[in-house]
C-alpha cells in the first residue's frame, strides 16, 4: 500500500506512522517550575543526538507543562524507563492540571539534581541531568509552525545504579529498557545481541 500524507487516507483503523518509527526510547522528563512545583512526564519523541558533547532532545506536541518549566528554568532530567517502572511511567502520563506533582501521583521519589535544579526519579536505573541549549519550533513545508516544540539539552551529569553494571558495561538484560511502539503498545528490549562493525578489507 501507499498513501500521501497530506490527505492521510491510509484506510487503516489507526494511523500507522508512529508504529513505523519504532521502537522509540521514552524521554521521562523531570522538571521544576519557577513556582517550585515538580513535574514528571513521558515523551515518546525523544533520543540522544550526539555524544561529544552529550546532547539529547525531546519534542512536545503543543505547549505542555514540561516545555513551560524548561523555558522558565533552563534545566531538566531524563529518567531511564525500565520494565519495573512502566506502571509508574504510565501513571505520570495522566493529563492533570499544572503544578500537580506526578512524582507523588505515581508513587515515586523526587530527588533534587546535583548539578541542575530539576528533580529526577530516585528509583530509575539511570538519569541524565541536562541544561537546555535550544528550544526550536519546526515549520511545515508551507512554512507554517508545526505546533511541535523540540527541546535540546546538553547532559551535564549522569547517575547510574551500579546494580545494572556488569564487566564495565550497562547490562541491558538487567536494566530491561522499555520502548514506545505504535498505538498503545510498548516493548521491552532485553533480548540483546552483539554485532561488530565489519572491517574494511585491505586494498
Amino acid at each position: 500500500m501507499f498513501y500521501p500524507t497530506d490527505a492521510n487516507q491510509h484506510g487503516l483503523a489507526h494511523d500507522p506512522f508512529k508504529a513505523i518509527v519504532a521502537p522509540r526510547p521514552i524521554g521521562w522528563i523531570g522538571s521544576k517550575g519557577r513556582d517550585g512545583s515538580l513535574n514528571l512526564s513521558p515523551y515518546s519523541f525523544f533520543n540522544a543526538i550526539g555524544d561529544r558533547p552529550k546532547l539529547v532532545m525531546f519534542s512536545s506536541s503543543g505547549r505542555k507543562d514540561s516545555l513551560r518549566n524548561v523555558e522558565e528554568t533552563g534545566v531538566f532530567t531524563t529518567n531511564f524507563v525500565s520494565r519495573n517502572l512502566v506502571e509508574q511511567m504510565n501513571a505520570s502520563s495522566a493529563a492533570v492540571p499544572y503544578a500537580t506533582d506526578e512524582f507523588t501521583l505515581a508513587g515515586l521519589t523526587a530527588v533534587p539534581g546535583r548539578l541542575v535544579d530539576a528533580p529526577y526519579v530516585g528509583e530509575a536505573f539511570a538519569v541524565l541531568e541536562c541544561r537546555v541549549t535550544e528550544v526550536h519550533e519546526p515549520k511545515t513545508l508551507s512554512g507554517e509552525p508545526a505546533e511541535n516544540f523540540v527541546i535540546f539539552g546538553e547532559v551535564v551529569g549522569i547517575h547510574i545504579d551500579e546494580s545494572i553494571i556488569r564487566d564495565g558495561r550497562l547490562d541491558m538484560a538487567l536494566a530491561r529498557p522499555v520502548a514506545r511502539m505504535g498505538y498503545m503498545d510498548y516493548s521491552e528490549a532485553s533480548d540483546v545481541f552483539e554485532m561488530l562493525r565489519p572491517r574494511r578489507p585491505p586494498l
